[in-house]
């Protein structure tokens, strides 16, 4: 049975910064596209950045230059480096790992950014 771990989440100030890691476990293999999604309170979930298996990345308008993604395929894990955080950034931060099509979600993690 594959799982994501998600950590690193937490209360943060704005202008601070945060760093989530996700990691699988179980028996995934062949993994693809990594990314991180988002969902605010009464928002739906949307995407925040991917990273391809050859470390092709895309971000949303929103955290470009603020946020950096990365991968370790040795570790099979994912994280999201984010700097200078805004209020707009609270939301819970999930993760998802792609294998032979099938896309694994971890159980989120919650990020809020507030003075």
């Amino acid at each position: 049975q594959v799982q994501l771990v998600e950590s690193g989440g937490g209360l943060v100030q704005p202008g601070g910064s945060l760093r989530l890691s996700c990691a699988a476990s179980g028996s995934i293999a062949g993994i693809g596209r990594m990314g991180w999604y988002r969902q605010a309170p009464g928002k739906q979930r949307g995407v925040v950045a991917t990273i391809t298996s050859g470390s092709s990345t895309n971000y949303a308008d929103s955290v470009k230059g603020r946020f950096t993604i990365s991968r370790d395929n040795a570790k099979k894990a994912v994280y999201l480096q984010m700097n200078n955080l805004e209020p707009e950034d609270t939301a819970v931060y999930y993760c998802t790992q792609q294998s032979y099509g099938v896309d694994y979600w971890g159980q989120g993690t919650q990020v809020t950014v507030s003075s």
